[in-house]
C-alpha cells in the first residue's frame, strides 16, 4: 500500500513537471522535447551510455566521459547564465550540506562503479534494452520510497548543516566575467585531456 502510494506521488510529480512547463511562458513541451532528443542523440553519438566508458574512465582508460562533462558544463554555465539574464532560464538552487553531499557522493560513485551508468545514461540504456539497467532503475524506486518515508528520523540528520543557498557568485562580484572565465576554463581543460577510448565489448573503437 505503501509502495503504491509513493507509485502514485511520483506519477503526481511527473505531471506536475509537464504542467509546469506548460504554463511557463518562457518554454513548452516542445522545446523541452526538442532538447531531450538532443541530449539523447549526443549520448548516442559519444557512446557514454555503455559501460565500457564508465568502466574505462575508473580505470583511466577512457577519457571520452571527463572530456564530455567539462566540455558540457563548460558551455552550459556561459548559455545557462545569460538565458537566466534574458528571463528565458530559471535556475533552483537547493541548499549546500557538506556532509550530505559527501555521503551521497560515495554512495553516487559505488552505484556507478557497481552498474556502469548514471541516472542521466540510464534511461537511454533501458531504451536500448539494459535489462540490468531497468532492474536498477526499480530499485532507484525502491531507494527513493525509504528515502521519502525516514527523510526525517534518519536522512535528514545525516545532511549535516546547512550552509544556505551558497553559489559562486557569493564569492566574485563581476558575474558576467566570472562566468565567463569559468566556462571557458572547463571548456579549455576538456580540449587539453588526452583522448583515449577502451573499445566496447560489441564493437571496434572508432578511429582516435
Amino acid at each position: 500500500m505503501i509502495f503504491l502510494t509513493y507509485i502514485s506521488d511520483v506519477a503526481e510529480g511527473f505531471k506536475m513537471t509537464f504542467e509546469n512547463v506548460i504554463n511557463q511562458p518562457h518554454g513548452s513541451l516542445g522545446l523541452v522535447f526538442l532538447i531531450g532528443v538532443m541530449f539523447g542523440g549526443i549520448i548516442q553519438y559519444t557512446r557514454v551510455d555503455k559501460f565500457e566508458k564508465i568502466a574505462g574512465f575508473a580505470m583511466l582508460k577512457d577519457t571520452i566521459v571527463p572530456k564530455m562533462l567539462f566540455l558540457t558544463v563548460g558551455l552550459a554555465s556561459i548559455a545557462l547564465y545569460f538565458f537566466m539574464d534574458l528571463g528565458i532560464a530559471h535556475a533552483h538552487i537547493k541548499p549546500l550540506n557538506y556532509q550530505g553531499l559527501i555521503i551521497g557522493g560515495i554512495l553516487f560513485g559505488i552505484g556507478m562503479a557497481i552498474l556502469g551508468k548514471c541516472p542521466g545514461t540510464g534511461p537511454i540504456s533501458i531504451a536500448e534494452g539494459r535489462i540490468d539497467v531497468l532492474v536498477a532503475a526499480i530499485g532507484g524506486l525502491l531507494g527513493g520510497l525509504v528515502f521519502t518515508l525516514f527523510y526525517d528520523d534518519f536522512f535528514k540528520p545525516l545532511m549535516g548543516e546547512s550552509y544556505g543557498k551558497t553559489t559562486i557568485f557569493d564569492f566574485f562580484k563581476d558575474k558576467e566575467l566570472t562566468v565567463l572565465i569559468f566556462g571557458l576554463a572547463l571548456v579549455l581543460i576538456a580540449i587539453a585531456i588526452p583522448k583515449l577510448e577502451l573499445c566496447d565489448i560489441e564493437e571496434d573503437c572508432p578511429n582516435s
